[in-house]
């Protein structure tokens, strides 16, 4: 299996100024496989996507791509955007792309010519479950995914995001079990209730969810991301031992 680390990991050296070409190096130094790069951390999106692709050819790490953007639009439409965000995604090399579905229940066209218009024979379209009704649902996931296996034959897989279950007050586990056959991608995180108010913890024993057993219902030979604020390389450390660990890897 690939460990990812997303850049969300990193919230706090962003905020003060470091790029996501820096922490490709130290993505690589924490001894992880791959990173996920997040769209609204980039500043100098041109000149960094090319950076971001040369220091991961020098490390040998994945790139995956986190596009906050809906795949459909509020009026139903393929969102005209998606080149832009798959180009940007060529100059990283990066292998997949994770977007939320978006209003795939007012989409009336052809669904194989719409997806024919992206690199699919390049980079792997996800879509993951958000903390809204409109994408963050089985029944919204798993109507899209359906229809794409049966209409098409593009590469398009699911990212079951563990901790966002909580804000869209869905079932992980019957969740899991319903969309383990789309599941190409597995995003960690735990979640915890402070003060009245739903919050995403800093480590993955802490929280409502036990994700071994969770984990029992998913595939296991797919890319996993941790994706949650950490304050120090020492605790994203142990935390990779935790999930390598918990996995048997």
């Amino acid at each position: 299996m690939t460990l990812i680390l997303n850049t969300w990991i990193f919230e706090q050296a962003v905020a003060q100024g470091t790029s996501q070409v820096d922490l490709v190096n130290r993505v690589a130094r924490l001894g992880a496989d791959g990173i996920e790069v997040r769209r609204e951390y980039f500043t100098d999106l041109p000149t960094e996507t090319q950076a971001i692709h040369r220091a991961a050819q020098n490390t040998g790490l994945v790139v995956n791509y986190s596009v906050p953007d809906d795949l459909f639009t509020d009026t139903g439409q393929l969102n005209p955007k998606l080149p832009m965000y798959f180009a940007e995604g060529q100059a990283m090399g990066i292998r997949k792309i994770k977007f939320n579905t978006g209003h795939f229940d007012r989409f009336t066209g052809d669904l194989a010519t719409a997806l024919s218009r992206l690199p699919l024979d390049q980079i792997e379209l996800n879509v993951e479950n958000d903390q809204t009704a409109v994408s963050g649902t089985v029944p919204a996931l798993k109507t899209f995914l359906e229809a794409v296996r049966q209409q098409t034959s593009a590469n398009v897989g699911y990212v079951y995001d563990l901790g966002n279950w909580a804000f869209t007050h869905g079932d992980a586990q019957a969740s899991a079990q319903a969309l383990a056959p789309y599941t190409h991608y597995i995003h960690l995180k735990n979640t915890q209730a402070v003060a009245g108010k739903l919050v995403t913890t800093d480590d993955l024993d802490t929280g409502i969810y036990d994700w071994r057993h969770l984990l029992t219902y998913l595939p296991h030979d797919v890319d996993f991301a941790l994706e949650y604020p950490m304050a120090s390389d020492q605790q994203i450390a142990q935390q990779i031992q935790v999930f390598r660990q918990g996995v048997g890897d």
